[in-house]
């Protein structure tokens, strides 16, 4: 996607170097924007292979409101791997911090937890919530459906009432949704953007939400726009990201969804991608 590209060649052409929490510095802008038509195909990166089951999973894991590691480790999603619950584990980026959080299961009340309790009392990942919370998703689910003109769909996941008991404070921290003309756009909102590693994954899994939600309301599926405050690229992706920025963007696939009665009953594995041919995988060190 030329979208994504020209994020990532602006960063290497301008980007500040600067240091932060985990010890490896960043070439870093301050904000940018992502726009992609979903007529155009859905925004899979074709410069290098993505892995699309760790991506769908983790969406799943969100709608469902799930904290526990161990639920993504049954799909064979690492994803979270690095990270717990600071209430188990205070945050450090020492070796031995880190094989304590690796082996920690707790995440904490992180992004589909707010989506669908927030304002709710958190326990454990194994303890129901406490208190009146809102299930964010399921109303905006209920607006799009009986007010699609609303301007008021919004989820969030930023509480800063919990922030400090998350395994980290939300990096994607908000999503609007507005039709159009019979077309469902849907607008995130990110604080802290990992260009190399983590961008191409946002875009991905909010790309499928929009999907599902066109399906869930019977709409088109319209545009996926992002709006990134802190952009960056650590300075060990920067050799593996320049080979993506000489490769040739190939034709972006299609997603396909069968038999879908509700999102609230979707399994990352109803969906699939079709038509995707990208280039080989390139794999990038994540700091934690």
């Amino acid at each position: 996607m030329k979208a994504y590209l020209d994020i990532v060649q602006t960063i290497l052409n301008s980007g500040f170097r600067k240091q932060n929490r985990t010890g490896m510095d960043a070439l870093t802008i301050a904000g940018a924007m992502f726009e992609h038509d979903m007529i155009e195909g859905f925004p899979l990166l074709t410069t290098k292979k993505m892995p699309v089951r760790m991506i769908f999973s983790e969406l799943e894991f969100f709608i469902r409101g799930i904290t526990d590691k161990e639920w993504l480790s049954e799909r064979k999603n690492s994803i979270w791997n690095e990270w717990c619950s600071p209430d188990i584990v205070p945050y450090g980026i020492d070796e031995e911090t880190k094989a304590k959080m690796m082996a920690e299961r707790e995440l904490g009340p992180i992004y589909g937890w707010q989506w669908r309790n927030f304002g709710a009392l958190y326990a454990a990942y194994n303890k129901p919530a406490s208190g009146q919370g809102v299930d964010q998703l399921s109303k905006v689910i209920d607006t799009l459906k009986t007010d699609p003109g609303s301007r008021r769909m919004i989820v969030s996941a930023w509480n800063p009432v919990d922030l400090h008991r998350m395994a980290i404070p939300p990096c994607h921290y908000a999503f609007q949704l507005t039709v159009i003309d019979g077309r469902l756009n849907l607008l995130w909102n990110q604080r802290s953007v990992d260009v190399a590693l983590g961008l191409p994954f946002n875009i991905a899994s909010y790309g499928c939400l929009l999907h599902l939600l066109a399906k869930e309301a019977g709409l088109k599926e319209g545009k996926l726009i992002g709006f990134l405050g802190d952009v960056h690229i650590y300075i060990n992706h920067i050799n593996e990201i320049s080979i993506q920025c000489i490769r040739t963007p190939r034709s972006l696939p299609k997603i396909k969804t069968e038999n879908f009665s509700s999102i609230f009953n979707w399994q990352y594995t109803d969906t699939i991608i079709e038509e995707y041919d990208p280039h080989p995988a390139i794999k990038f060190d994540i700091a934690v």
